[in-house]
């Protein structure tokens, strides 16, 4: 019998297990990897302005990101452990669990450097963006690792770099209704095209 994970994702899986060892999300955002979303994902979240993309701005966001973790940590009693390479994280987890009891929640943030994408921009003297530059760079990426009541112990694993959206400026997807002549309601999520009924 398959489990409601199982049943939800079925049409993503290649695969199943008997026993799941450990679920691990990783965040991200679709518009980061290109130019072009990345552009428009800066532009939503500043009025659709681009006056203040620009490298300096980017590492500030990183940061910010940083330090809030950090800062939330410490007030809620969350312990943050920066890894070294090589470590196995979820080991670190599995050993703290078996030393603490956790209630519901974030229970441990682990913080390890690995490659991610990293935006470089380069304006004319005039200030005008000519070019953004997609590199990839070691940065910081941060597992949350969550007591679920449902699930366990699961976590979710995001770079510092693409978590910039979630920097203190939460935003809630723009949903609206378009008109359409048949029975079908397309939505438009974002830049996203949805379609609900059938």
């Amino acid at each position: 019998m398959a489990d409601e994970f199982s049943e939800r994702y079925g049409d993503l899986l290649t695969g199943s297990y008997d026993c799941v060892d450990r679920i691990v999300l990783n965040a991200y955002y679709p518009l980061g990897p290109n130019p072009g979303g990345f552009r428009v994902w800066w532009r939503r979240w500043h009025q659709d302005s681009d006056e203040e993309l620009d490298n300096a701005h980017l590492m500030r966001l990183a940061g910010r990101f940083a330090r809030r973790v950090r800062a939330w940590a410490g007030e809620h009693g969350v312990p943050v452990i920066d890894c070294k390479a090589g470590e196995r994280k979820h080991r670190i987890a599995e050993e703290y669990l078996s030393e603490h009891t956790v209630g519901v929640g974030v229970f441990l943030i682990l913080v390890a450097r690995a490659p991610a994408i990293v935006w470089k921009v380069k304006r004319s003297s005039s200030g005008v963006i000519r070019n953004l530059e997609k590199t990839r760079q070691y940065v910081n990426h941060y597992s949350f690792h969550i007591m679920d009541p449902a699930w366990g112990h699961l976590t979710i694993k995001m770079s510092g770099q693409s978590a910039v959206r979630g920097a203190g400026h939460p935003q809630r997807p723009r949903v609206r209704r378009l008109p359409s002549p048949n029975q079908r309601h397309p939505l438009r999520e974002g830049g996203q095209l949805l379609h609900s009924g059938g």
